[in-house]
């Protein structure tokens, strides 16, 4: 019987299926009777005019308690045991009452006493990096070049880790001072997947490839002796236990608990056995006793049966455990795989460790960076803050001192002298498309048969625009014009003049004015550099003229245009 108040909570029952939770044996409120409502009378202490109000009746009671109870005197009309009225069903289980019931404790005097649980358990000390994928970087590098756009690094590094067949996760134990193990890994060799303790990796084998190993065979044998007329079987999975009285009952119900509930309390399960008395399941467990199971060895040079499945683990952990469940300290998966793992613990942790670089992928990005680098890409920042990788680094185009075509300055003037220049706004305005003249027909035809019938011609791009498309496709892949994601054209900057270094006796003159700060701009920078950074600031927001308008897309674009995206 639970010593618990009828109104807590049995938080071991709470988190169990409804049919797992069985039903209240008593109704609580079968005896209770409907009674008329009292009238409150707290406005009539009070007053209606706003009088001073009256004094409690049970102001002046006595210590020992209320009239009627326990060390007070019973009155008349209040149900106390002197006054011989009608008590109230409530008081059955007050100290004291009728009914010879224990006094039901007060929830406030039982909130120091509930089983305080325990915390969400820590993450394994595993150690773990993520790795985008050799071809999707072999194929984000090869469309960067062909758009000459400049993208920020982390957020390609966001769109490798949306998709797990992107990146691959490789997990490594990590080793205390002493050189011993803080959390030992298994990898199971017939399906690669991860377990934290080897009992599981077993377990894991046995229940899902059983078949590789051993054959159960059946045979018959005797029935059991005697007359049974009820068995008892489990209310969760339906399996017959057979009577209480039979030997074998309570190691079949240890079993059953443990190969399939051992999750659960063993008292919570053992409540959910129910006795039946249907002659069918009686039948039904006397056949099964009738036939005797034996499992037959198979990839072992001599024949051998096991009596049952204790044996069976037992033959599995001494011939073939050392060759299918492996110690190791580091093993890479893909990342697919990594999230359909079987253990539990690595399916919380794998998530637990997505998430964080979710936040802020830097392990991608720093390997990322190093892999575009080796396909000849460059990096730079914007304003000191967001990393960019792009065909080339910003470099200034002194249009005074160079000698370069008409259309080169032309083209450099009218981005320096539009914000946020697109492509569309620079063919209009130095190469716009000759409108063709549409021909005069005599006879009307319909929209839709005109368009299904003859398609729209393809329009050839004007000798000027092919001119502009080549001397801008070279200003980008100079560096001399940065084209962003979001389809916005800059030009490189002016490098400021290094600052003269001046001898430390010598001072500023006095009212000299102080020497300016220099603008924003772009600045080069090395994977090195990258993978040094640790600071949040990378994922800072662009200024209005770089923000990636959307992310990579996945198809590989002919032609640059406003909006194209790499993809992965």
């Amino acid at each position: 019987m639970s010593t618990l108040p009828e109104n807590e909570l049995d938080l071991d029952k709470l988190f169990l299926p409804a049919w797992a939770q069985g039903t209240v044996a008593t109704k609580q409120y079968a005896n209770y009777e409907a009674r008329e409502e009292r009238p409150d009378r707290r406005d009539d202490r009070h007053g209606q005019g706003g009088g001073r109000p009256q004094p409690r009746r049970d102001q002046n009671r006595p210590a020992g308690g209320r009239p009627g109870g326990p060390g007070g005197a019973g009155r008349p009309g209040f149900g106390g045991p002197s006054a011989g009225g009608p008590r109230r069903d409530g008081d059955r289980n007050r100290p004291g009452g009728q009914g010879g019931k224990p006094p039901r404790f007060d929830q406030r005097d039982q909130r120091n006493e509930r089983p305080r649980h325990e915390a969400p358990a820590q993450p394994p000390e595993l150690n773990t990096s993520f790795t985008p994928e050799e071809k999707g970087v072999e194929s984000l590098a090869r469309q960067i070049k062909m758009s000459g756009r400049a993208y920020p690094l982390f957020d390609i590094a966001r769109l490798i880790l949306e998709k797990p067949e992107r990146h691959t996760i490789t997990f490594s134990v990590k080793k205390k001072a002493d050189g011993t193990v803080a959390q030992a890994l298994f990898l199971c060799a017939l399906d690669e997947t991860l377990w934290l303790a080897e009992n599981d990796a077993v377990a894991h084998v046995l229940r899902k490839h059983f078949g590789t190993f051993y054959q159960a065979e059946r045979t018959a044998t005797e029935p059991p002796k005697g007359t049974y007329t009820f068995v008892a079987q489990c209310g969760l999975s339906g399996a017959i236990l057979g009577p209480p009285n039979h030997h074998d009952y309570q190691n079949q119900l240890h079993k059953l608990h443990a190969a399939r509930f051992s999750r659960m309390p063993f008292d919570v399960f053992k409540s959910n056995v129910k006795i039946v008395r249907d002659e069918e399941v009686v039948k039904k467990w006397v056949e099964d006793q009738s036939w005797k199971t034996e499992f037959i060895c198979l990839n072992i040079p001599e024949p051998l049966r096991l009596p049952n499945r204790d044996e069976v683990e037992k033959h599995f952990r001494a011939v073939h455990k050392e060759t299918i469940i492996k110690s190791v300290e580091t093993h890479t998966l893909n990342g697919k795989v990594a999230r359909e793992a079987k253990c539990p613990e690595m399916i919380r942790f794998t998530r637990f460790i997505w998430e964080e670089q979710r936040r802020f992928p830097l392990q991608i990005a720093t390997t990322l960076s190093q892999q575009f680098a080796r396909q000849g890409l460059q990096f730079f920042k914007v304003n000191k803050t967001v990393t960019h990788v792009s065909v080339a680094r910003p470099s200034f185009l002194d249009l005074e001192n160079t000698p370069v075509s008409e259309t080169i300055k032309r083209i450099v003037e009218f981005i320096n002298a539009t914000p946020k220049c697109t492509r569309r706004k620079l063919f209009d305005a130095l190469a716009p498309a000759a409108t063709p003249a549409t021909p005069a027909t005599t006879e009307a035809v319909p929209a839709a048969t005109d368009a299904a019938a003859t398609p729209a011609p393809a329009v050839e791009p004007s000798p000027e625009q092919t001119a502009v498309n080549a001397d801008l496709h070279w200003l980008i892949h100079q560096g001399h014009v940065i084209e962003f994601a979001n389809g916005v054209l800059e030009t490189a900057k002016k490098p400021l003049p290094k600052p003269v270094r001046q001898p430390k006796a010598a001072k500023p003159a006095a009212g000299a004015a102080p020497e300016a700060e220099a603008p924003e701009s772009t600045e080069s920078v090395t994977p090195e550099q990258i993978a040094a950074s640790q600071s949040s600031d990378e994922v800072s927001s662009l200024p209005a003229a770089a923000v990636p308008a959307e992310a990579p897309a996945t198809e590989t674009p002919t032609e640059a245009k406003p909006g194209d995206q790499p993809a992965s």
